[in-house]
């Protein structure tokens, strides 16, 4: 058995943009990571640093331009090491829909559901990033 995190959000912004923000490391590191590096190519890695700690390793699983980008977890910790997350979207009236999941998770622990918590507050900051302008500094992102 496996346990899964699923949130679904509307950002007022066109797919093209929204797809960057999830895909792109000059976009990743103004609303979630320290610094990352990576390619939004099918199996190429990426570099996701948070701190010195927290210096993980995936791989993209699904890139499909302007519709999903999902990345498969390769070196990280033991709660993260199974798990693919990523991002599907479709162009709405209203903007574009992210729908958002982080699946294969081995517990329904602390970590997993604080995980949840934090996605849904990261997801807030790439909609406010994208709607706003506004990047919250790496310092204050939890």
């Amino acid at each position: 058995m496996s346990f899964d995190i699923f949130h679904n959000l509307i950002i007022k912004a066109p797919i093209n943009k929204v797809f960057d923000a999830v895909s792109l490391p000059q976009h990743l590191n103004n609303w979630w990571t320290l610094k990352s590096s990576g390619k939004p190519e099918l199996g190429l890695e990426y570099n996701l640093n948070f701190t010195d700690d927290y210096n993980w390793f995936c791989k993209v699983s699904v890139a499909e331009p302007n519709a999903s980008f999902h990345l498969k977890m390769t070196q990280s910790d033991a709660d993260w090491n199974p798990t693919t997350f990523g991002f599907d979207l479709v162009t709405t009236k209203e903007g574009t829909l992210v729908k958002f999941s982080h699946v294969n998770w081995p517990e329904a622990n602390h970590h997993f559901k604080y995980s949840s918590f934090c996605w849904a507050m990261l997801l807030n900051g790439l909609k406010n990033y994208l709607e706003k302008g506004v990047i919250i500094s790496f310092e204050n992102r939890n």
